[in-house]
């Protein structure tokens, strides 16, 4: 089963300070038939304006990862953990047993754009935690690289769920291909810039996902901009 999310069916969150789409229910936006995707539950595309941002807050066994796309994000929480993530950067945040948190954007001229992601663990409970890493643009261009996975593996952030997320840079006529195994599913997120899916054109903010499906996907570059493309491979 092939889903679509088009990114103008998303929910909307909009105030003086923040501009925030939510693929899947969120908040006051709610929609039964977007309640999440496995353990995929939150993709919000925010965007932040000059020194505003999220006051401190709490939150209990989730796994958090904030992909800034455009300016700087300031993070910090009640366990020490202090941040600054600028574009192209990842930061995890296992909530654990509960943590206290805020999000600011870092400048006070320029807005920041980012994703944040909550995906549920498959360990409840355990001590909160944080980390973020930047990732080498080149190492991403044209190639699908692990950006967060179980075990951490090649330098990718380790997360607390049986879940990966990858991602690649793709210019225009450039191609990766990703391969379909039924019994995992999948979320394919353009991030920015455009693509093409077996032939399906998506632009950012549109979504694909896929259940019970055996395939091997092409995803190719299709626009003058550098796509971003993010690719979760979750259990059932």
């Amino acid at each position: 089963m092939k889903l679509h999310r088009p990114a103008d069916a998303r929910g909307q969150v909009r105030t003086d300070w923040l501009d925030s789409r939510h693929t899947f229910s969120f908040g006051h936006y709610h929609d039964p038939a977007w309640m999440g995707f496995g353990p995929l539950r939150v993709i919000n595309e925010d965007r932040v304006a000059p020194g505003a941002g999220f006051p401190t807050h709490g939150h209990a066994n989730m796994e958090i990862l904030s992909y800034v796309l455009e300016g700087t994000l300031a993070h910090a929480d009640n366990q020490g953990g202090r941040g600054a993530l600028a574009a192209g950067e990842l930061q995890w945040m296992g909530a654990g047993h509960g943590i206290e948190h805020s999000e600011f954007n870092e400048s006070a001229l320029a807005p920041v754009h980012f994703l944040q992601i909550w995906i549920q663990p498959d360990r409840v409970n355990l001590p909160p935690g944080h980390a973020q890493r930047a990732f080498d643009p080149a190492a991403r261009r044209g190639a699908w690289a692990v950006l967060a996975s179980p075990d951490g593996r090649d330098g990718s952030l380790a997360i607390r769920q049986q879940a990966t997320l990858q991602g690649v840079l793709l210019g225009e006529g450039e191609r990766v291909e990703a391969v379909l195994s039924p019994d995992r599913r999948y979320w394919l997120q353009v991030a920015r810039g455009a693509v093409r899916v077996d032939g399906e054109r998506l632009s950012a903010g549109d979504a694909l996902g896929w259940v019970d499906e055996a395939a091997t996907l092409v995803v190719e570059g299709a626009g003058e901009d550098l796509a971003d493309v993010l690719l979760f491979d979750l259990p059932r």
